[in-house]
């Protein structure tokens, strides 16, 4: 089944500036974009594409959906059973019996849009990127908002993602945090960065994406935002220059409005040794290059390069672990990331 929906999907990889986009889009009287709903891999699989799933299943996934659109998607492993009367509710409304799990996600989203009083829907998953062509064979008129950063920049951010719950992210479990110190390790994460720039390059020819660096973002705010406007076939709105400052891993959230330039360059002045940044543009040359990100003259420390070398098997072992739980088909989820 597609939908003819003008959905708008903010994807990229994760720390990539896609919760910076998501406040751009929020002051438009038009756009409104959901939390990371993390639907297309967490609670659906390319493999139950047209499967009908039974009420109960519905109403579970609904619950799911609501736990993590209303209170956020870093605490999706607290109980959704508080839900469970507005999900058995919503499910009760549908207009057919024989329900799929991408009908139920895509009625949610539009409920969940109008109850805001906007009408355009946008969903704000990094993740995603791995999930495109799926997207574009549900959701033909989507439009694609693929997010770009340097990934020496995601690394420091990924290295104090964890401290988000002392910096304003008062949502973040402590299991949660646990998970992100875990998750952190600059060959994991160069690996990433990788995968999610070679999914989308699957698409670079394709009309219904655009790419857009972190940095051109923060350094002509007003004329990238214009462009993105044009892409998704909406006006301008002065108003989307108008964002606070939160969601940064190394600054307290502030309700200082604005861009700040220096944000892109916040890894060359401390937080990354040498050797992380090596590692990262060793392994990312290609890409950086791509994307016309600048390479540095720079040599690892031999005793740090062995140790990144012989913790990572164990690193990616005890992350696989924490990550379990928010993998519906686990083979399929390390194949779309190892290719």
């Amino acid at each position: 089944m597609a939908f003819q929906e003008n959905i708008i999907f903010i994807v990229g990889n994760s720390r990539s500036g896609t919760t910076m986009m998501l406040r751009i889009f929020n002051n438009h009287p038009k756009l409104m974009v959901l939390n990371e709903l993390h639907f297309f891999e967490q609670l659906w699989a390319p493999e139950d594409i047209n499967k009908n799933i039974s009420k109960e299943q519905a109403i579970t996934l609904v619950s799911k959906l609501l736990l993590t659109q209303r209170i956020g998607y870093m605490t999706h492993d607290q109980d959704f059973s508080k839900f469970h009367q507005e999900a058995t509710e919503f499910v009760n409304e549908l207009p057919i019996e024989n329900i799929t799990a991408e009908f139920v996600f895509n009625h949610f989203t539009k409920r969940e849009v109008a109850l805001n009083g906007k009408s355009i829907v946008c969903e704000k998953t990094p993740q995603n990127v791995f999930y495109l062509k799926e997207i574009f064979e549900l959701y033909p008129n989507a439009k694609i908002i693929n997010m770009v950063r340097d990934p020496r920049a995601i690394l420091l951010s990924q290295k104090n993602k964890w401290n988000r719950r002392n910096l304003g992210g008062n949502y973040m479990t402590k299991r949660e945090a646990l998970r992100l110190r875990i998750n952190y390790h600059p060959i994991t994460l160069s690996k990433l960065w990788n995968a999610s720039i070679n999914a989308a390059n699957q698409f670079t020819n394709d009309k219904r994406m655009i790419t857009v660096r972190f940095e051109d973002l923060l350094e002509t705010p007003e004329i990238t935002i214009q462009n993105v406007c044009q892409h998704i076939n909406v006006s301008f709105d002065k108003n989307m220059l108008n964002i606070t400052q939160e969601s940064s891993s190394i600054e307290k959230d502030s309700k200082e409005i604005g861009f700040k330039k220096e944000r892109a360059s916040n890894w060359k002045k401390g937080g990354l040794n040498t050797t992380e940044r090596w590692i990262c543009q060793y392994m990312c040359k290609e890409n950086l290059q791509k994307n016309s990100y600048e390479l540095e003259t720079i040599q690892p420390n031999i005793f740090l390069l062995s140790y990144y070398l012989y913790s990572f098997p164990i690193k990616i072992l005890l992350a696989l672990m924490m990550n379990l739980n928010r993998m519906k088909n686990i083979v399929e989820t390390l194949k779309r990331r190892l290719k």
